[in-house]
């Protein structure tokens, strides 16, 4: 039997996926309709750190900017596009399909459905609309349960749950809650302005608040996920020759589904349906560096970060003083910029 050397995640790679997330974080923090100095931005910085004391030469006002309204949505930014991408990378691998996203088996379905209803029920009890406290919740909850019914389903025709199954699961819940949530619509269309407005996505009202809820969950999923980076490359052969190999494909597989799901979920919550971000990312670092998912699944976070953080920066400065909503920006620059990586890749490897 012949081996072959496992693939490393090269240190040129890393840093230039620490650049852009510097890049990323630098030009949203410094960039809006009040434009700031890069260089004053970093030494603020840096005034933030313990211990260190330096002058930024920003004015009180311009130090505020930074860091109560810009700092929080970049970071929250950061947060959710590195859960999103590297949960999608997580499903290409588990799937064995490099175009699966975090919304695979249903999340984005439950979740719109989820905060459809607390949506609805502030608009009869409070007069409420979209930022009403339990919207986060109650789409957590709803995709929760969607990817819950997702996997029960898959499992009720056999013993044991394939990939083919989940997937076809996955696509009968999403058509499920998607009527629901149509249902719903039809009912309170008073409510569809605000309803829209959620699910495509929006980091508007970040606060420091939203970043504490999102990070045990995507410190958490990063920590499990990578550390079974190394099974999903067994996988990729399949579950038999996996199994011959040492693994236990079933089990890995269920770990990392639950584990990509529950960080979907919480990166949903927060930010709404933010689409195109879990399919791109990890698929251009594939198409770029190869199929070793011990360097996509790394990679796709710091990526996956800085993208969108500039996606939101384009948002918010694009039409400036009104906002795009996110998912539309990461899909308009997303699809062409996606086109040009897949050509290219072709162009190389013929």
């Amino acid at each position: 039997m012949t081996t072959t050397a496992p693939a490393r995640l090269r240190a040129g790679w890393l840093a230039a996926g620490l650049g852009a997330v510097l890049v990323a974080a630098l030009a949203g923090l410094a960039l809006g309709p009040v434009r700031l100095s890069p260089a004053g931005v970093a030494l603020q910085l840096l005034d933030l750190l313990p211990g260190v004391h330096v002058h930024s030469g920003l004015s009180p006002t311009e130090a505020a900017i930074v860091t109560q309204l810009r700092l929080p949505r970049v970071v929250l930014g950061l947060l959710v596009g590195a859960t999103l991408s590297l949960a999608g990378g997580t499903y290409q691998g588990v799937f064995r399909n490099p175009l699966a996203d975090p919304y695979l088996l249903g999340a984005a379905a439950g979740a719109g459905f989820g905060a459809t209803v607390a949506i609805a029920v502030a608009h009869e009890a409070l007069g409420g609309g979209r930022t009403a406290p339990g919207v986060p919740a109650a789409a957590f909850a709803g995709a929760l349960v969607a990817v819950a019914l997702t996997y029960a389903l898959g499992a009720s025709g056999g013993r044991y749950r394939t990939p083919a199954t989940l997937i076809l699961a996955g696509v009968a819940v999403t058509s499920f809650f998607t009527a629901l949530q149509g249902f719903l619509q039809q009912r309170y269309v008073q409510e569809i302005r605000e309803v829209y407005s959620w699910i495509m996505g929006r980091l508007t009202i970040a606060g420091w608040h939203d970043v504490w809820l999102l990070l045990p969950y995507t410190v958490g999923m990063a920590v499990v996920i990578l550390a079974h980076r190394r099974e999903l490359d067994v996988m990729s052969v399949g579950d038999e020759e996996a199994v011959s190999l040492g693994a236990h494909p079933q089990r890995t597989r269920i770990v990392l589904i639950l584990t990509a799901s529950l960080g979907t979920a919480a990166a949903v919550s927060v930010s709404g349906l933010i689409g195109f971000v879990g399919i791109i990312v990890p698929h251009t670092v594939r198409l770029m560096t190869g199929t070793s998912y011990r360097v996509i699944l790394p990679l796709s976070m710091l990526f996956g970060g800085a993208f969108l953080a500039l996606a939101d920066l384009a948002a918010r400065t694009l039409l400036a003083p009104n906002e795009v909503p996110i998912g539309v920006v990461t899909a308009f620059f997303g699809a062409p910029f996606f086109v040009v990586v897949l050509r290219t890749s072709r162009r190389m490897t013929s």
